[in-house]
């Protein structure tokens, strides 16, 4: 899957950042971010250090990942005590993800190289996962159109009167059929979700703990994420808001299907989405500032008279609306409040402008795209326009 260039760019330029900020090496641990420079998700860690070549050492499964992975030296994972004799004394700061690792891994590794200085290269990581290359930027429009097609078979089985569950189970019947993996990784702490959700009226503008626009009401108070048993009725808007993720990468998209008709005020707010997002894709070029996007974003809902139903329900929104993606749905960059950062050629984003209307429902548009010099460049290239059935 994975070329061996691939890979060992992705180490010269960790190896680059390590040494500019004094680091002596990087051991990487979570297991997406081993994929990432390995091209294997076996459970291994990594050592890449500033200068010299990389190491891949596995617990399981040794015999996949030696098949599998693109650093040459791949050995089984030693025992504890031959653990430190891997690394030099000169060896004396270490990088690790503090975002992502626990606790306990933490302290494992530094029982194991007493002595060490351990410190945060999470930023470094996810700034350098941010950036596609050529052949990421392939598998990511790959995965695209394979999403789109799916989405474009909707109106073939949403009838009236079925229930929110059973359609997310015909759209993830076909997304599996298709070839979607089905794991949407996260990094964030406490944000779970399966596959998407398929919500729609009143149900749909339920709040709760996702961080996103939509929630959904889900299954129980155990699951309240997605579908829930809810009838689906004529003159509401039906949401599907899915991720497919085709050999690794993930791309997310949001589509409004109705039966019958809508109110005026939810045609309102869906032309407001759709000159929020065609503002943002023309400014999303390197050097713009992403808190700015949003600003500007919240400017044009509060114009439309929405901003208290922009991107959440009123008095629980979302301070964000679009977010990176990649191998993970919650990359780097994000479209939000505090993140003063510019934009980067070859970055990838879902743009998610969204209202809740409470009494009535969730209406608006997602598309991933690119950062390029041109602007955005559509990732998910199914028509915009609501389905009406």
């Amino acid at each position: 899957m994975m070329t061996k260039m691939e890979s060992e760019q992705r180490i010269i330029r960790l190896q680059t950042e390590l040494r500019a900020k004094g680091i002596d090496g990087a051991l990487i641990i979570f297991p997406i971010d081993v994929y990432y420079f390995t091209g294997t998700r076996q459970n291994a860690t990594l050592w890449v250090p500033a200068d010299g070549n990389p190491l891949l050492l596995v617990r399981k499964s040794y015999t996949r990942a030696v098949r599998e992975s693109l650093i040459e030296d791949t050995r089984p994972f030693p025992s504890s005590k031959e653990f430190p004799t891997l690394f030099s004394e000169d060896v004396k700061k270490v990088g690790l993800t503090f975002d992502i690792i626990p606790v306990q891994q933490y302290n494992y590794y530094a029982k194991m190289l007493p002595g060490r200085e351990f410190v945060d290269i999470s930023g470094i990581n996810r700034e350098l996962r941010s950036v596609k290359s050529a052949w990421e930027l392939e598998r990511l429009r790959e995965s695209g159109s394979r999403l789109c097609e799916v989405f474009t078979q909707v109106p073939t089985f949403l009838k009236v009167g079925m229930r929110e569950i059973d359609l997310a189970a015909e759209f993830e019947c076909r997304l599996r059929k298709a070839g979607s993996e089905g794991y949407i990784r996260m990094r964030a702490f406490n944000q779970e979700l399966f596959q998407g959700l398929a919500v729609s009226g009143v149900a749909a503008a339920e709040p709760g703990f996702f961080d996103g626009a939509v929630t959904g009401r889900g299954l129980s108070n155990a699951s309240p994420y997605g579908a829930s048993t809810e009838t689906i009725t004529e003159g509401t808007p039906i949401i599907l808001d899915f991720a497919g993720i085709f050999r690794g990468y993930l791309v997310d998209m949001t589509r409004i299907f109705v039966i019958g008709s809508l109110s005026g005020e939810l045609e309102h707010a869906f032309a407001t989405s759709l000159r929020i997002q065609q503002y943002l894709v023309e400014n999303l070029k390197p050097g713009t500032i992403c808190e700015e996007l949003f600003a500007r974003s919240l400017e044009m809902a509060e114009a439309a008279g929405l901003g208290r139903n922009y991107m959440g329900a009123p008095g629980e929104n979302a301070k964000f609306v679009g977010h990176g993606v990649g191998l993970e749905l919650d990359e780097f960059p994000v479209l939000a409040q505090g993140f003063k950062v510019p934009l980067q050629a070859g970055q990838t984003i879902a743009i998610e402008p969204k209202f809740v209307i409470p009494g009535q429902g969730v209406i608006g548009i997602e598309n991933t795209f690119a950062v390029t010099n041109r602007g955005g460049e559509k990732l998910t290239s199914m028509a915009d326009d609501i389905v009406f059935l």
